[in-house]
């Protein structure tokens, strides 16, 4: 498994990389692992451990894991989790040839326990200068990146809208598990106010409803029956990959209301896709916004705010598809995914 990395003609330096995903949940942090993973594996020669593993990576078995211990050359291990930390600091204990990284998009202060790991880790990244500050170490901020060739605008946005089957001629967007820290309940509050003033918008919620959202999500679903919008704003839980980005180019302009965040992916593949952005000052958002520009931002926790944001775009489709395209250029200019790839494979590089 040992590989080199070719950089303007040279080769510098040899390693391995194990990219973990211990999580029995698909997640946030697990679309992202997956989406750089093969573009890290096309510059370097890694493997997966865990669940979910994407197309272009070579998958490892807990059985081949064993067959590296004791190993005399180092093997860095990727870890974004707790959990994931513990296990590489065992193993370090018991004898494999780690060097540990972990990768922090947190933008609080940590527990105990992830301080005690964070400690023990030879290197850190940071998904952004908020989440830096809260690690009280050194760390390397490399922002996420997007596939801009799989998260692209549609050839035709008319017709995409019209296979999603909703009423009207434009969608408004927001995706994310349905849940408080989403500030799903901020999107459906604004939704209500300005979905009857604008007859050619529907809107659409897309994300995982869990066990304890139930209730959160029947609520919402009362606001949407009170206000007469069952058939303009919809619910579409949990869905495949692949439909999620089918309804991302169906988008006019898309709604990111977390109020609190540690990155915020659904930033960078809105705005990839071409959508007009509104966006709580929440994860990324102020680093991934040119307020104004290519979206505009608004206080979290304030739906007033938020509708008072989107009615323009809704009252001008063109002014939203114009602010659609600046916000795709500003994704192909500083969040590809192809320099996110670059920038973590330098960490790697470092460790060894």
């Amino acid at each position: 498994m040992e590989f080199s990395v070719p950089i303007a003609g040279k080769t510098v330096g040899k390693l391995q990389v194990i990219i973990t995903n211990l999580h029995w949940r698909y997640s946030g942090v697990t679309a992202t692992n997956r989406m750089v993973a093969p573009k890290l594996d096309a510059m370097i020669e890694a493997a997966w451990l865990g669940t979910d593993a994407p197309d272009g990576i070579r998958r490892m078995g807990f059985g081949e894991l064993l067959t590296l211990w004791m190993r005399r050359t180092p093997v860095v291990w990727h870890a974004r989790r707790n959990n994931e930390m513990i296990v590489g600091v065992l193993l370090r204990a018991l004898g494999w040839p780690l060097k540990l990284l972990f990768t922090s998009a947190a933008q609080r202060h940590h527990s105990w326990i992830t301080r005690w790991l964070i400690r023990r880790m030879d290197a850190i990244i940071a998904t952004s200068d908020a989440s830096a500050s809260y690690l009280k170490r050194e760390a390397t901020v490399v922002t996420h990146g997007v596939d801009t060739n799989r998260y692209a605008p549609p050839t035709d946005r008319a017709a995409a809208f019209a296979e999603g089957q909703l009423p009207g001629r434009y969608a408004i967007g927001c995706f994310g598990r349905v849940r408080t820290q989403k500030g799903t309940d901020l999107f459906v509050d604004a939704m209500c106010v300005l979905l009857p003033r604008y007859p050619d918008f529907s809107a659409v919620i897309v994300g995982a409803i869990k066990p304890d959202q139930i209730g959160f999500a029947s609520e919402l679903r009362r606001k949407i029956a009170a206000a007469g919008l069952q058939d303009r704003i919809v619910i579409t839980g949990e869905l495949p990959i692949e439909e999620v980005e089918r309804w991302y180019r169906r988008l006019t302009v898309y709604a990111f209301t977390s109020r609190n965040e540690g990155f915020g992916l659904t930033l960078i593949e809105a705005m990839s896709v071409g959508a007009a952005l509104v966006a709580t000052r929440a994860g990324a958002a102020e680093i991934a916004v040119d307020d104004g520009v290519t979206g505009t931002l608004v206080p979290t926790g304030d739906a007033k705010a938020l509708a008072d944001a989107i009615e323009p775009l809704m009252r001008d489709p063109e002014a939203a598809h114009a602010m659609g395209v600046r916000g795709r250029q500003r994704v192909l200019d500083k969040f590809s995914l192809d320099a996110e790839a670059r920038n973590i494979a330098a960490v790697y590089r470092r460790l060894v």
